[in-house]
């Protein structure tokens, strides 16, 4: 099995970080790789902010935690507080992924997944845990989402896109079991 190949059979998604910052050399190279996905038109409708202050890590996943304490359905609370109430895990390090709208509607946005899912395997191909997270978008919803862009320098125009968690994993667990009837060959 070539290198990437094998760095995407081993890539699973950590909800468990030591705390410990990655080198800067390893976070340089991860938004490089960032940068270099490919997007539609080469309109690159993505900025890509290495977060490394905790003390804003935590803001963020302090208004994230409010606001989905406050939603009707508390599935989602309910299950990263049985998680610890951590809504990023204790990862010292985050990849925020701003994006701008494009035309069609929604065109951004196959963008900034190949953006992320570059991130997350530069991540694993140099040691590092990751999860890509939603929830870092739950900070953006209430009333601190101006402060945060500010915080962030959020190019004018820009939206929190989505967030990818880096660290070291206090517990590493297996991929998922790919599932074989989600592969349909037609000839």
């Amino acid at each position: 099995m070539n290198e990437t190949l094998k760095t995407i059979a081993e890539r699973y998604s950590c909800r468990d970080f030591n705390g410990v910052m990655p080198p800067d050399q390893d976070l340089q190279a991860i938004a490089q790789a960032a940068i270099q996905a490919p997007s539609g038109m080469n309109r690159q409708h993505w900025q890509v902010i290495v977060v490394k202050n905790q003390e804003l890590i935590a803001q963020m996943e302090e208004e994230g935690l409010k606001m989905l304490a406050c939603l009707e359905d508390r599935s989602h609370y309910e299950r990263i507080m049985s998680r610890g109430g951590k809504l990023f895990y204790h990862a010292p390090c985050m990849v925020m992924l701003a994006v701008k709208e494009a035309f069609p509607k929604g065109a951004e946005l196959i963008d900034l997944g190949i953006v992320a899912q570059n991130v997350a395997l530069a991540a694993t191909s140099l040691g590092i845990a990751n999860v890509h997270c939603g929830f870092v978008g739950f900070a953006f919803a209430g009333d601190r989402a101006a402060e945060f862009k500010e915080k962030l320098q959020f190019p004018e125009g820009y939206q929190c896109g989505m967030g990818i968690l880096l660290g070291y994993a206090n517990t590493v667990t297996k991929p998922h079991v790919p599932n074989q009837e989600k592969i349909t060959v037609i000839e």
